[in-house]
């Protein structure tokens, strides 16, 4: 028992369960709908048809991703199947990891469907993104999976069961994505000029929603939509070394939350 086979058995399972074909379902449909409502011929860069499916996936794919992610964890403890899995020679780390590789195929593949229906429909009826935009929609949407999926993670080892997963990932959800921008610009209005971008980048840098949708608006030239407060982010993101320091923060990020998983995971293990 090792990290693949933890990791096929979670794709198995994944496969099996009621949520990962609703949550297809609807992230198909209404990305569907959304782009043959709102552009009359191919969409390409950062406009208003481009910027309504940025929100949609915004709201969707971090909630999706942390209640899939945080119940995978808990129906171990509920089912009693990591006493089993405790008896084998599986470390904690493996187990975490096999976990974590395991659902991000699961929702990967989700969103790739999703995109693939959307683009043949796009494709045929001449509503759709080109290539390029496609291209950093699925970078927008994988980046938002990998990385909340880090952050299920420790809710599951938190959580004692799916009721309290369920109120530790809508909790964290809410904070991140509706009430981020209410309380940034409550917590900037306090402070002196000097000290706003400091502590902007600092605070983005927390958010992995934040980070990643920067990243993409920029990318699709939807820079100047910022503001002037975000003008060193889009002279870094746009530089030679902008997509590997992404790249290289976003992997800090699900290494630090693995490892806060893998701590709390660890000293329950400890105590039995």
């Amino acid at each position: 028992m090792n990290l693949i086979h933890i990791a096929l058995r979670e794709v198995r399972l994944g496969f099996r369960n009621p949520w990962s074909y609703s949550f297809l379902i609807l992230f198909t449909v209404f990305s569907m709908s959304l782009l043959l409502i709102q552009s009359q011929n191919f969409t390409a860069g950062y406009s208003s048809t481009t910027s309504t499916m940025l929100n949609f996936i915004l709201y969707l794919l971090p909630l999706m991703t942390l209640l899939i992610g945080s119940f995978s964890l808990t129906a171990e403890k509920e089912e009693g199947s990591w006493q089993l899995l405790s008896t084998y020679p599986l470390s904690t780390l493996s187990f975490l990891l096999g976990k974590y590789i395991g659902l991000a195929i699961v929702l990967l593949t989700i969103i790739a469907f999703g995109y693939g229906v959307t683009s043949l429909v796009g494709l045929f009826t001449g509503k759709g993104l080109n290539y390029q935009t496609m291209g950093l929609f699925i970078v927008f949407s994988g980046g938002l999976i990998v990385l909340f999926l880090a952050v299920a993670l420790c809710i599951g080892t938190w959580a004692r069961n799916r009721w309290q997963a369920l109120t530790f990932g809508v909790a964290i959800w809410f904070f991140f994505i509706i009430g981020w921008p209410t309380l940034l610009i409550a917590v900037l209005g306090m402070l002196p000029y000097l000290w706003i971008k400091p502590l902007l980048t600092i605070l983005t840098l927390c958010n992995p929603a934040e980070l990643v949708r920067l990243f993409v608006v920029v990318k699709l030239g939807g820079g100047t939509a910022l503001g002037p407060e975000y003008y060193e982010w889009m002279q870094w993101i746009n530089g030679p070394l902008g997509s590997l320091s992404f790249l290289t923060i976003c992997l800090i990020w699900i290494g630090l939350a693995i490892g806060l998983a893998y701590w709390v995971w660890e000293r329950g293990r400890c105590r039995g």
